[in-house]
């Protein structure tokens, strides 16, 4: 049984606060941005990581994790959420704000992911996050070319297709940007 929930239209009536959806590529620097426009804006942050498995290798059920998500969208006045999983983010994309689109190329990615401080909520220690490295690389590598949801293909599917403000940022320099509070002029896509 669904959860009913507010319609995409009564919930951009209910708030002036910011709702920012931003995706990419793993390593595009999704986190950082999300963490640093949630405090700069006083509003929840989510990482879809959190919801969409249910332990290492174990993945939630998709209808669980969109209930999941769109409680969490109910009950925040404003939020910054970031993934890679499209069906998801079609969903908070729904009820943004924004849209950020990060796409700084698989080289950034693939340096981006070498550099990351430990991630706890996801790994146990950073031993075990290290171990995963070689895989994680590998898979970032085939962003341009896989066809599934955490694809370019569908990134690109989604941006799109979003008739809101969005934006894409293609390289680090201008994340960093948008991160610090200076907004970097978004790029021709």
């Amino acid at each position: 049984m669904m959860d009913e929930v507010t319609p995409p239209g009564e919930l951009n009536r209910l708030t002036d606060m910011e709702r920012i959806v931003i995706f990419g590529n793993s390593g595009s620097g999704k986190s950082s941005l999300a963490k640093a426009l949630a405090a700069r804006h006083g509003v929840a942050h989510l990482d879809l990581d959190t919801i969409a498995w249910e332990r290492p290798g174990v993945r939630a059920a998709a209808d669980e994790s969109a209930r999941v998500l769109l409680r969490f969208i109910e009950t925040s006045d404003g939020w910054v959420i970031e993934g890679c999983y499209s069906g998801l983010l079609e969903v908070a994309a729904a009820h943004s704000t924004e849209l950020v689109f990060l796409n700084p190329g698989v080289e950034a990615c693939v340096e981006n992911c070498e550099a990351r401080p430990w991630e706890p909520h996801k790994y146990e220690t950073r031993e075990a996050q290290d171990a995963n490295l070689r895989m994680l690389v590998e898979w970032v590598r085939e962003y341009e070319t896989r066809d599934d949801e955490f694809s370019l293909r569908e990134h690109r599917r989604l941006f799109d297709a979003h008739a809101g403000p969005k934006v894409e940022y293609r390289s680090n320099v201008e994340t960093a940007r948008r991160a610090g509070g200076v907004e970097a002029p978004p790029r021709a896509s």
